[in-house]
């Protein structure tokens, strides 16, 4: 796969009666952190600039045209150059567009999120021959998918059943993934698969291609619209050059993947956030109960005078752990938990608000806050739950 493709055809589309309000705070947005240098902030008023124009005018269409609409993004973000910062791993670059992603489309995100999910364990384990035949695939759009969740496998990878048996110079897989994100669509899959029955650290990575023999998907339909599915290996076979670092090195490469990427995820809740509270300033300025505006009551001003000031604290972790992440400190895992943890559950907190200020509106299917309570509510359960982060808090902190 070489060059930029077409982008992908879907039906026409309206704009969204609501297009993306600039967001300009005294003293600039969340990049005018010290975690961000000038470079990073140019790059987040170019993805702005990118949001609205190229997503933006897609996203009301994102629950009734999922699948058109996720490929059409992953084409959209190759063809405007974003996705190497997800195949390099550039986690403060990744966190600056996901706060924008989010803010305008869940899917749109979902869709880069994933990019970097799959092409960041083949560069953490990758051989350089393994990086060079991939990672350029997934910057040009080759839409990528991350295979760890299993049924009884979620908060404990290591419960893991799906086999990997050896067999002369490959590797046959057995078992089910669930959960999957990009199930059905993608065109590359990290898998990690048991190597060693009834060893439960003896797990290894593998890339598997989408159209591979004998795997097969089949969706699971969920509250925020998204291509996901369950992949099911019926002995399908994968090359011993296909295998990521060596035979025990599974688990390794995904807590690696997942501690880097898991800051973008806080990132992404902000997004919401920020637009929710966007939402709920204009609604408190426009809407007359009692003969003055909501703003001019005490107790709405209280409900937006918290929901800024947590999301301000939850940018705050998140843009430090992003910072963990691009230099490699080592307080990386403490800082990814908590931003993690902190800013997915007070972005709920804050759209929940959001949708108690907008009343009836709140809650009418369609309405803005109404999709940002739908799209939120994930974020505190992939890539590891709330209570997983303050487990890995803990156990850091008491170690």
């Amino acid at each position: 796969m070489s060059g930029r493709r077409e982008p992908y055809r879907t039906q026409s589309f309206k704009p969204p009666p609501d297009p993306i309000p600039a967001y300009a705070p005294a003293g600039g947005g969340w990049e005018e952190l010290p975690f961000f240098d000038d470079a990073l902030r140019a790059m987040a008023k170019k993805a702005q600039e990118f949001v609205a124009r190229e997503i933006a005018p897609l996203a009301a269409t994102d629950e009734t045209a999922v699948e058109d609409n996720a490929r059409e993004y992953v084409l959209r973000l190759a063809n405007g150059g974003w996705l190497k910062h997800a195949v390099r791993g550039e986690i403060r670059a990744c966190a600056l567009l996901r706060y924008h992603l989010a803010r305008a489309s869940a899917l749109a995100d979902a869709m880069f999120a994933m990019q970097g999910l799959g092409a960041i364990p083949i560069l953490v384990g990758g051989t350089e021959a393994q990086k060079k035949a991939w990672l350029p695939k997934i910057e040009d759009g080759a839409i990528a998918a991350f295979a760890l969740t299993e049924e009884n496998a979620g908060s404990d990878p290591a419960g893991m059943q799906l086999k990997a048996a050896k067999v002369d110079d490959f590797f046959r897989l057995d078992g089910e993934k669930t959960f999957i994100s990009n199930a059905g669509i993608a065109e590359v899959i990290t898998v990690f698969a048991r190597t060693a029955p009834g060893d439960r650290d003896a797990f290894t990575a593998f890339i598997v291609k989408g159209d591979s023999k004998r795997l097969k998907s089949r969706p699971i339909d969920v509250i925020s619209p998204h291509p996901i599915g369950t992949l099911t290996f019926d002995s399908v076979d994968v090359k011993d050059s296909e295998r990521l670092s060596g035979v025990g090195d599974g688990l390794r490469i995904a807590f690696a993947t997942l501690d880097r990427f898991r800051p973008t995820v806080g990132a992404a809740a902000c997004g919401m956030a920020r637009r929710a509270l966007e939402e709920s300033v204009a609604r408190t300025k426009a809407r007359q109960q009692f003969g003055k505006p909501l703003a001019a009551f005490q107790g709405i001003q209280f409900m937006l005078a918290d929901m800024a000031t947590e999301l301000s604290a939850a940018e705050m972790l998140v843009a430090r752990a992003a910072w963990e992440a691009d230099r490699g400190g080592n307080g990386l895992k403490v800082a990814a938990a908590m931003s993690k943890r902190f800013a997915t559950d007070h972005a709920h907190a804050v759209i929940d608000r959001a949708v108690q200020i907008h009343g009836g509106l709140g809650v009418t299917r369609g309405s803005i806050v109404e999709r940002l309570y739908r799209d939120v509510r994930a974020l505190r359960i992939y890539e590891g739950t709330s209570e997983i982060q303050r487990l890995v808090i803990s156990r850091e902190l008491t170690k």
